[in-house]
């Protein structure tokens, strides 16, 4: 469940985008593209091609026709006439397909050296693919920020993007093996834009003790759903699933950070603490409609095991809401409160009181 190159998810890991081999090398993390000019005729192969692939793929049959008809009136009427470079095509061509669809995971991208062929689906990436990422996955990190152990025995995760296991498994299990001693999870997704749900799901892995169902994806261009559950084969000691989890969640929290946040709420496995997430439960896969522009089409639509929906448009609603900011130390605090009322050592308690100080003087 890539997150989209534009919007809000730009602020994250942006796509997992797995490559120069599926997406334009501009649209690669490190801001837009350079802008060219668009001639008449490549911006009336870009409609017609956008309007096509958006009537045949677009998750929801009478929105893509909606669209697609939208976007052929608004041409037939020389709306689009005087964009005349690639910025200003693709953020007009956005709004008026975003106030129809109201779909934060569709987008256009864009490369005046030319744009590869239809990319892939999530999941879908051969092994090429993914080899071709690894330089630039590596100086990320595979996605992971941080991994520290907080005072008072309380395990701490910064993840900026979920990466295929077959590339971030071995640092996704590292950083989930040195945090198995907690009594307590923070997993922080505030800056997280999304990723793969093969990621999602062999992280998730590490918090659970059964074999459990997570989410399915429903794919309208094969009409086929493919469900995700944890894995039994994941390295080394896992936290598991009886000790609390705690997720922190912004505006910007986007798609697949979503799902990780939604999967853990519904099954009753972690309290959510800040914004309400961005809303973006499409996955996307980018078309190509002329030599420099392609089309971020939604295709599938995540199916929650339990609710039967998902968070397309609402966004996952946290359990104690404040501001982004403040999550970590509200999550901390509620953690500490938690761990003083439960014990009953009055050396315990002593030391927990002075951490529950200390944050209160920080606040202060």
């Amino acid at each position: 469940m890539r997150s989209t190159l534009a919007g809000a998810a730009r602020a994250g890991l942006c796509a997992l985008a797995l490559a120069a081999a599926v997406r334009p090398a501009a649209a690669q993390p490190g801001g837009p593209p350079p802008d060219f000019p668009v001639s008449a005729q490549e911006r009336a192969t870009i409609v017609a091609g956008a309007a096509s692939k958006l009537e045949t793929n677009y998750v929801l049959p009478d929105v893509g026709k909606q669209m697609a008809a939208d976007l052929r009136a608004r041409a037939a009427r020389h709306e689009y006439d005087q964009l005349a470079t690639a910025r200003a095509l693709d953020d007009r061509l956005t709004a008026d397909l975003r106030a129809i669809s109201h779909d934060g995971h569709l987008h256009f991208e864009y490369d005046p050296n030319g744009v590869p062929g239809d990319g892939p689906g999530d999941g879908d990436f051969t092994p090429a693919q993914m080899e071709a990422q690894r330089p630039w996955l590596e100086k990320v990190n595979f996605g992971f920020e941080k991994a520290e152990r907080m005072r008072g025995n309380v395990g701490f995760v910064e993840i900026m993007g979920f990466v295929p296991p077959e590339l971030g498994g071995p640092t996704a299990s590292a950083a989930m093996q040195f945090l198995a001693n907690s009594d307590v999870l923070i997993i922080d997704l505030r800056r997280n834009g999304g990723g793969e749900p093969s990621g999602i799901a062999y992280l998730l892995s590490y918090v659970f003790d059964q074999k459990t169902h997570l989410n399915d994806i429903y794919d309208r261009t094969t009409g086929k759903t493919k469900e995700w559950w944890t894995r039994d084969d994941v390295p080394g000691k896992r936290f598991g699933g009886k000790k609390p989890i705690y997720v922190l969640t912004s505006k910007q929290t986007f798609s697949g950070a979503e799902e990780l946040a939604y999967d853990l709420k519904t099954l009753g496995r972690a309290t959510i603490v800040g914004e309400t997430t961005g809303g973006g439960a499409h996955p996307v896969r980018p078309y190509k409609v002329s030599d420099h522009f392609a089309i971020g089409v939604p295709y599938a639509r995540a199916i929650n095991p339990m609710t039967k929906t998902n968070w397309e448009g609402k966004g996952v609603t946290p359990d104690i809401a404040v501001p982004a900011e403040q999550a970590l130390d509200t999550a901390y605090r509620t953690v500490l409160e938690k761990m003083l009322a439960g014990t009953s050592d009055p050396g315990m308690k002593g030391q927990i009181q002075q951490l529950l100080d200390e944050l209160a003087q920080k606040k202060g």
